[in-house]
């Protein structure tokens, strides 16, 4: 199995009805390498993208004097794309980047990103650091519910004895030993998907540097996973791992996707944004 892109969503939480007279678009941190540059590359909304080097660190930018807000969906996409091919071409010329989010912008001109980097250099050192070699990957598990509750009901003694009951109860009494038999069946595959998943995360951990649970997307939230309106189940973890690993991650997805009734997607590599640590102080 290999991973496959995807677009990334809007996370910024900001005023997105902010102006300003001088702002500058920022996309991400890298450690500089003399020489190093960035092909000529479209920003968001088309802006020109240029290289701020500071203290040993280059940020990707575009002047702005705005944030950048639309009700249309399709632009909003457009927008995201475009920050992320600006991320992509960066890591690509100058390694591991530290992201920033869609639509963070520091507001001045480049002698205030300058001075923003030197203000963060400790701890822009550090973050880069414990980045330094590895990627973001995505994996989404969906689980069909009806698939795996026929697997399951057949093996557990419990849900035999319940269907017993209820085909021999009456109407009213089938109803109530039929309500019993649902809920016990709900038990039975979250403890099965519960071990699954533990058996998966043992199966990656020796192959990524940190692995999280992520709720995901989805209708309704159950904690580490999501039902979606289809009614399939869905786990999401996120890892950091190497990209020599990749294919090795791969392989062990699809050994677990030849399960009855399961499905994964694998995607990245991307830039650590779920791994990017706050500086407590970002523009």
């Amino acid at each position: 199995m290999s991973p496959e892109p995807e677009p990334r969503g809007r996370s910024d939480g900001s005023d997105a009805t902010a102006s300003f007279e001088t702002g500058r678009y920022l996309y991400c941190v890298v450690e500089d390498e003399p020489g190093v540059t960035l092909e000529d590359t479209a920003g968001v909304g088309g802006g020109d993208v240029t290289l701020v080097r500071d203290a040993g660190f280059v940020v990707a930018t575009h002047p702005c004097r705005s944030l950048f807000d639309s009700d249309d969906v399709d632009t909003v996409r457009r927008w995201l794309l475009q920050h992320q091919t600006v991320v992509d071409r960066m890591g690509e010329a100058f390694g591991t980047p530290l992201p920033f989010r869609f639509d963070t912008v520091l507001q001045g001109d480049d002698a205030a990103v300058r001075a923003w980097l030197r203000t963060h250099e400790p701890k822009l050192s550090d973050a880069l650091d414990s980045l330094a070699g590895t990627w973001e990957y995505r994996i989404e598990v969906s689980w069909d519910e009806s698939t795996l509750g026929d697997r399951l009901a057949s093996d557990d003694s419990r849900l035999a004895e319940l269907r017993r009951k209820r085909d021999e109860a009456s109407d009213g009494r089938s109803f109530l030993v039929g309500k019993q038999y649902d809920r016990r069946l709900a038990e039975v595959k979250a403890a099965h998907r519960q071990g699954a998943m533990d058996d998966l995360r043992d199966r990656l951990r020796p192959l990524v540097d940190r692995l999280e649970a992520s709720s995901g997307s989805g209708s309704t939230d159950l904690g580490s996973e999501t039902r979606a309106d289809d009614d399939r189940v869905r786990n999401t973890l996120t890892v950091l791992a190497r990209e020599a690993h990749e294919s090795e991650l791969g392989d062990r997805l699809e050994d677990f996707a030849s399960r009855p009734g399961v499905e994964v997607r694998f995607t990245g590599p991307w830039p650590p944004y779920s791994f990017a640590p706050s500086l407590g102080g970002e523009p």
